[in-house]
């Protein structure tokens, strides 16, 4: 999976901003689970004040104070120091034992979790309407170069939100676009850090996957993180168990899926078809989730439960769709486009930027040489990789030679043989 860096913003607008909860009847969990967490804090620290557990647990210092107070009348903490009205204290005896029961069912003792319920109503609230127009989606995919007829194709189908296929042969730059996706999005959303589900916790916010912003917000529940919205891209390396609950058997926490984690943003399959899972297991996985917008996740011990669906899917693939999904998924997929080889005019201006943009000497009509080049020992249509390609090996050349990059009739044809396979000759008899 791979995720792109953006600049943090200096302030955010949420659509979705839930309160800190300052007391312990304002929660929305359990209250033995904060219980739980305090205890397996205190157990791993030895000892703590009230703040930097508040700190630890994203919780409020009224609510953990309450809690604190109620522990101690139970004799679990043992008092060490007072400052102002927060208190360091470390396990009792009859406090240690309680802990190292609650540690032998779960390790975890990081941010408290929310609820499903609110998880859920919290990824619904932040469903917003995608405004994209031409102007945005060329700044987007500004630094391709795309056809009119293209560009006409995906703007509407980005701004109905509903999923994409897009298809066509190889090197015509579908993983350009899709790479470049997640800069439509311009608006912030608010990933938990875990959720609750039947005393059970799913570790969510994932920092390999999660792009955090350096805010916050005041008066915001801290057991949320502001993010980016998430766009996600996953190839070949897609397993069956990455769709579903991974319980981590040395902690007995649960890593959330890779649909829940983009939820409210962009899941990317790219070279679909290619994954170590058939594409058969993928679509009937996901026949009804695309459908419905929800999903069914299963507990270790058989607990199912619905989580929300809502992002848009993109699935990319130089294979034949007709040969990867039947009609019954297709026609759930609405906006199905083909990227096309390239014309000759958009093959000149792509060899055109990318000679200006490295800043290479290049002798005129270069870009018609290496289009005849392409045509004449390549697979008979022109492909918007081959640019790219055939430069990044006269670079080569002229790195192992120690000489002077320059892009010239000769060079040209050196690169291209190298790129293009040829036919073997039969063997003599």
């Amino acid at each position: 999976m791979e995720t792109v860096a953006t600049e943090n913003p200096a302030e955010v607008d949420l659509v979705y901003k839930p309160e800190a909860p300052e007391r312990l009847q304002d929660l929305d969990i359990p209250r033995s689970l904060v219980e739980d967490l305090m205890l397996r804090y205190l157990y791993t620290k030895g000892s703590s004040c009230i703040r930097d557990l508040s700190k630890a647990l994203k919780l409020s210092f009224p609510l953990l104070h309450e809690l604190f107070q109620q522990l101690r009348q139970k004799k679990l903490f043992e008092v060490t120091g007072m400052e102002g009205n927060d208190y360091t204290f470390t396990l009792s005896g009859i406090g240690m034992e309680t802990a190292g029961k609650r540690f032998t069912v779960s390790h975890y003792s990081g941010p408290a979790p929310v609820s499903m319920k609110i998880y859920n109503e919290a990824v619904r609230a932040q469903v917003v309407e995608l405004k994209v127009n031409r102007q945005l989606l060329e700044k987007t995919l500004s630094e391709l170069v795309l056809t009119d007829k293209f560009m006409d194709q995906l703007g509407p189908a980005l701004a109905s939100q509903k999923s994409i296929f897009l298809y066509g042969p190889t090197g015509n730059g579908k993983t350009s676009v899709v790479s470049r996706l997640f800069k439509i999005h311009k608006d912030p959303v608010l990933i938990p850090h875990a959720v609750e589900v039947d005393g059970q916790i799913i570790v969510l916010f994932d920092p390999a996957v999660h792009e955090k912003f350096d805010i916050d917000p005041t008066g915001l529940d801290r057991r949320w993180v502001v993010c980016r919205r998430p766009s996600i891209i996953v190839g070949g390396e897609l397993e069956p168990n990455m769709l579903e609950l991974q319980l981590e058997e040395s902690t007995r926490v649960y890593a959330a899926p890779l649909q829940m984690k983009a939820n409210n943003g962009l899941l990317i399959i790219d070279d679909f078809g290619r994954q170590i899972l058939s594409p058969r297991y993928l679509l009937n996985r996901w026949i009804v989730p695309l459908d419905r917008r929800v999903d069914y996740l299963t507990l270790r011990y058989g607990l199912k439960f619905q989580i929300p669906f809502e992002m848009t899917v993109v699935f990319s693939t130089n294979l034949d769709p007709n040969d990867l999904a039947d009609e019954a998924f297709l026609r759930r997929i609405q906006n199905k486009i083909y990227v096309e080889a390239v014309g000759a005019q958009v093959f000149d201006k792509i060899f055109q930027r990318v000679v200006s943009e490295r800043s290479l000497p290049c002798e005129p009509g270069s870009g018609e040489m290496l289009r005849k080049l392409c045509l004449h020992l390549g697979p008979k249509e022109l492909r918007a990789c081959y640019p790219s390609d055939i430069v990044d090996i006269i670079a080569s050349i002229g790195s192992y030679e120690t000489q002077s990059i320059e892009i010239n009739r000769e060079s040209l044809k050196r690169a291209v043989k190298l790129y293009f396979t040829r036919p073997q000759a039969p063997p003599k008899e």
